[in-house]
Formats: structure tokens, sequence, C-alpha cells
């Protein structure tokens, strides 16, 4: 019987983990929102400064975190991660003031992040070269598969309460994430397999990859291209609408729109629908195309899907926006990760993620604060969501921009485009 590769086995494992942290955590979010305003009469602004400080996490401690994982492996970050997610969530459980639930879901983001995305991702692209955009989309297939339990997360909300279900939450998180990291902290080599697997013998010299050469970038020298900035100032442009939509969407639709939070769920539930196809999309084309020119576009889809729903006035034009954003955001995920590996190489991508970390919390931070600051102040989400597609849309031309860094010829061989 034939021998399953084993880093399809870490992407599986990887989106389970991101799936219950997808359900119980992000997307869960504004939902939480609501039952907490409710229940303690917050404003949108205090939401708004709670999730950002959740998303702040991975820019504060971003560099950090590349740091551990390079000189710890990804398998004792992700268990002191789970732990620290657990302790969040219980902590959480029990809070009664705005500054415990702040602290609380920082905690909570500090041992999510350590157990999720960028630890996984780390891992992934040290198994996979043609064919990371694939293993990468099929890691974060399990995100949008949790998005798609927000009415689940509801039912609980609403018949066991949000402490009860908080607790739940970070038990199972933790007992899953501290599991599963048993599979990772190995290299292809270590288990007698080589990166791709049959796939590498097999991938066709004419498929479009970026080929990198024999030396990988360190994060200092990734540092000095122009294409990790643009690549960092594009992604944050993203998450302008990405982060907004997360923290707001629920608030703005049983606030402004007239949808009960059930109802609600059920049009936040069907973004992660539209992302699958997305990230299919995303990683049978992005090893086939231009990444540069597939972020592009998928930037035109969430602008033009935050517009749709902002002046939205029937059910038609907000499904549209759940098209549009969930095709956008499926899509251009995965390649993130898959475009900087192309560029900058394996050995050091923990790092210079986490270095772009840092840039990234102009949107994660800034997108959804300065959306309900301006909500509390105009009475409407509509002139913050308007501003926040303005500036998004810049992230079409900064993807654009992003060519590939020259190497130094001594060093390594430029990187090139197999085809264009």
């Amino acid at each position: 019987m034939k021998r399953v590769f084993f880093g399809w086995k870490i992407a599986g494992a990887s989106a389970v983990i991101l799936g219950l942290q997808s359900a119980l955590i992000l997307q869960a979010f504004g939902n939480y929102a609501v039952i907490l305003q409710e229940r303690f009469g917050w404003s949108r602004t205090t939401i708004s400064i709670a999730y950002s400080f959740n998303q702040a996490e991975s820019g504060l401690l971003g560099p950090f975190h590349g740091a551990a994982l390079q000189r710890f492996g990804a398998r004792r970050v992700m268990r002191v991660g789970s732990v620290i997610m657990t302790i969040g969530f219980l902590w959480f459980s029990q809070v009664d003031t705005p500054v415990e639930f702040v602290a609380s879901f920082f905690t909570i983001a500090v041992g999510a992040g350590l157990s999720g995305f960028l630890t996984v991702t780390t891992e992934i692209v040290g198994w996979f070269e043609r064919r990371r955009s694939m293993a990468i989309s099929l890691t974060t297939v399990g995100f949008a598969l949790g998005g798609s339990a927000v009415p689940l997360v509801v039912l609980a909300l609403r018949t066991f309460g949000f402490r009860q279900t908080a607790a739940a939450s970070g038990v199972v998180l933790g007992i899953m994430a501290f599991g599963l990291a048993s599979m990772f902290g190995s290299r292809p080599a270590d288990r007698g397999e080589v990166v791709d697997g049959n796939a590498a013998a097999a991938a066709r010299p004419t498929q479009a990859v970026v080929v990198t050469g024999p030396r990988h970038l360190t994060a200092r020298e990734a540092l000095h291209t122009r294409a990790f900035w643009l690549i960092a100032f594009g992604h944050a442009s993203a998450l302008l609408v990405v982060g907004s939509v997360i923290a707001h969407l629920t608030l703005f639709l049983t606030t402004e729109k007239g949808y009960t939070l059930q109802g609600a769920s059920f049009i936040v539930a069907g973004i992660p629908g539209a992302q699958l196809t997305g990230m299919m999309l995303g990683g049978v084309l992005g090893d086939r195309m231009n990444k540069r020119y597939l972020c592009a576009g998928a930037m035109v889809g969430h602008v033009s899907g935050l517009l749709l729903v902002t002046f939205s006035t029937g059910p038609l034009m907000v499904w549209a926006f759940v098209v549009l954003h969930g095709l956008a955001w499926g899509m251009r995920g995965p390649l993130m990760s898959a475009i900087r590996a192309d560029y900058f190489g394996s050995t050091s991508f923990g790092q210079i993620m986490g270095y772009s970390s840092t840039i990234l919390m102009i949107g994660t931070v800034g997108g959804p604060l300065f959306a309900g600051v301006l909500a509390d102040a105009t009475g409407s989400y509509r002139v913050g969501f308007t501003i926040l597609a303005a500036l998004s849309a810049t992230g079409a031309v900064l993807f654009l921009l992003a060519t590939p860094p020259v190497i130094d010829p001594d060093d390594a061989v430029e990187p090139v485009m197999a085809a264009e």
C-alpha cells in the first residue's frame, strides 16, 4: 500500500487546529460581542478595543514568535500556546468588566497565535515547494469550515450562556492543539522523505513557480528587499476589510440591517462557503500563475464586497458581498504565505512572517478600531466602512508592484518566473 506523504498529514492536522480556532475564537468573536453588549451595555468602541488587542498579539509578539519557532521548533511552541489559550478562555468565562474582557481575549490571542497560523504555516513551507500553494490552501480549508459552524456557536451561546460556552471552547481547543502538536517539529529528511514527496519528481518544469535558487534569504536580507515591504503593506490593506468584517459584521447586520443574531449568523456562515471555493482556486492557480496578479484581483473582490454590504438595500446585495468577500479572502489568504516562501525561501520563513506581522497590525488592529470609533461617533458603520474600502483598494497596486527580489548572483540565482 502506497504511503501517504507525511506533509499532507501535517496539512490535515493544521486544518483541524485552524478550523477549531476559526469556529471558537475568530468567527465567534462577533457573536460574543452581541451577547456582551446586550448583557453589559458596552459600546462598539469597547468591543473594537478588545478585538484590536486580540489582533495586536501577532504584531507585538510576531518577531519573538518567529525566533522561538526557529530555536525551539513548532511542537514546543504549539504546546505552550495550547496551555495559554485554555487559561485565557477560562478567564474570559468569568469576566464582568471591559478591562477583564480585553485582557482575557488578549491572553486567548497569545495562545492561539503560538499554536495557530504562523506555527503551522512555518511547518508546512518546510515540507512543500512546488505544491506549496495547494498545501497551504488545504490547511486553510479548515479555517473556512470552522467559520461555517458559527450558527452552532450562536446556538450554544443562547442555550448555555457565554460563560459555559467559553470555558468548554478553551478545554476543547487546548486538548486538540496539545495532542496534534506531536505531528509537528520534523523535516522531510527526518522521516526519510523529500520535499513535496513524489510530487517533487513528477512536477513539470513548465509550472509557474518562483525559483529562488540554492540559498534562501535570512530575515535580515528579506527586510532589505522592496518585495518584503510591498507584500506586507498590501497584506495589511486587505486586513483592513477582513478585520473589520470579523469584528463588526454581526453588529452591523443586527443594529443597522434588521437581522436577528441567529439570522446574522447564517450570513456570516455563508462566507466560508465562498472561501472554500476561493481556496481551491488559489491552491490550483497559485501553483500555475503569477501570484501577484491573483492577489491584486482578490483585492478588487474585498473592496467591492465591503461597499456592497455597506450600501445594501436588500438580501441580494448582502449575499453578493458574501460571495465576493469569501472568494477574495479564500484565494488571497493562502497566497500570502506562498508568495513569501517563493520569494524568500523556507529557512527563515517564521522570522520573516513574524516581522511582517508588525506591519499587518495596521489592518488587523487599525481597521476594526477605526470602524468602531466612527460607528459610535456617527451612529452608523457606513462612513467607516466606505473609508476602509477606499484605503484597501491601494493593496491591488502594491501587489502588482511586488516583483521577486533580486539576489546577489554570487550568493544565489535571481528569482525568475517559469511562466508569467
